[in-house]
């Protein structure tokens, strides 16, 4: 029974104080200290899932920022490339550059261009810049100029006419006493015009033509005797008398030529030549060459009075056509209007330059009023 004592029973001091009951004390400090070990675990368990968190954020951005480098590096290189081509092709254009003389030559054109196309722009603002009055004036100068190639080549009188009555209808409508000296010349030209009758070139050209058909009909110098049916004769010296009589000819005119009678084959020479001389007439006349005309009617008249008979009606009616056809005049002597042209062209110089006067006061003018 004794063990069934409480311990905590003094027994030899009184003075010393009881301890504390271990028990109870034991059972309260195990309890706190699980809970901190717990929860140090716990803190421990959470700060190790931490680090290993971050561990694993720290490796992905490693990796990122591996896969960023290698991208970044792969697209440099790409650029890198695309310099390097670039450069080859910058240099190859380089190379097909001019050398630098090339290019001086090339500049010192581009100037004389330039210049050259500031002339045209003013040329241009002037020509704009024109009046009616200028244009008709220019058109007056070119129906001159016109007027005095169909004379001179052509020798066409009622053209030049006309277009000088049209240039002296332009002098009239600018009704200005400058152009009166102009107009004088002109009027000269036109009178000079009006007095010329222009010869008949188509006319000459078909009677040639008609003579030409003509002289191809033409019979030869003397007349060819067609032998009639003779009547039966017994004689036999009178059958041989009329077989002679038909190749012997006897006549009795002392005072005609005796000329051959022409061939066949000769007679179609003859009728050639004459055929020739009026065709080089009928050409002649159309270029209006007097000299040629006078020769080949001449020749024409000489095959005419040698080969054939001037006495048949044919060749006489022939003859005489000639001889009419040779006083035609086929070119007239046409007046020179060249002085008529120059007095225009002299009476526009001066109608430019005192235009020119008065566009140089005007400015002059009006640079002095803005420097007041």
């Amino acid at each position: 029974m004794s063990e069934a004592a409480p311990p905590n029973t003094p027994t030899n001091n009184n003075n010393e104080q009881p301890l504390a009951a271990p028990a109870p004390t034991t059972q309260g400090g195990g309890g706190v200290s699980g809970a901190v070990a717990v929860l140090a675990l716990l803190i421990g368990a959470g700060g190790a899932g931490l680090g290993g968190w971050g561990l694993w954020q720290l490796r992905e951005m490693q990796a990122g920022e591996l896969v960023q480098s290698s991208r970044f590096e792969a697209a440099l290189g790409s650029q890198m490339d695309a310099l390097k081509q670039s450069e080859r092709s910058i240099t190859g254009r380089l190379s097909q550059f001019a050398a630098r003389s090339d290019l001086e030559s090339h500049a010192r054109t581009m100037s004389m261009l330039e210049s050259g196309q500031e002339k045209l722009v003013q040329r241009l603002d002037k020509l704009t810049g024109a009046s009616r009055e200028d244009w008709r004036l220019a058109e007056a100068e070119y129906l001159l100029r016109l007027a005095n190639l169909r004379l001179t080549a052509m020798q066409d009188i009622n053209s030049a006419r006309h277009l000088l009555e049209a240039a002296d209808g332009i002098l009239r409508e600018q009704d200005d006493p400058a152009s009166f000296p102009v107009r004088q010349v002109l009027a000269r030209s036109l009178e000079a015009l009006r007095s010329l009758t222009p010869p008949d070139r188509i006319g000459l050209f078909l009677s040639l033509g008609a003579l030409r058909e003509q002289a191809a009909q033409l019979k030869p110098l003397a007349p060819i005797y067609e032998q009639e049916q003779a009547p039966l004769v017994a004689d036999r010296w009178q059958q041989l008398w009329e077989k002679v009589s038909r190749f012997v000819r006897v006549d009795l005119h002392a005072d005609q030529d005796i000329r051959p009678l022409l061939s066949g084959q000769n007679l179609a020479q003859v009728h050639l030549t004459l055929a020739l001389a009026l065709e080089q007439a009928q050409w002649a006349v159309l270029n209006a060459s007097p000299e040629v005309y006078r020769q080949a009617l001449q020749q024409a008249q000489e095959v005419l009075a040698g080969q054939f008979n001037p006495d048949h009606p044919q060749s006489a009616a022939l003859g005489k056509r000639l001889t009419e056809l040779s006083r035609q005049p086929v070119a007239l002597q046409m007046p020179d209007l060249s002085p008529t042209v120059s007095a225009l062209q002299n009476y526009l110089q001066r109608r430019q330059a005192q235009r020119e006067e008065a566009e140089a006061a005007a400015a002059s003018t009006k640079k002095e009023g803005t420097r007041q």
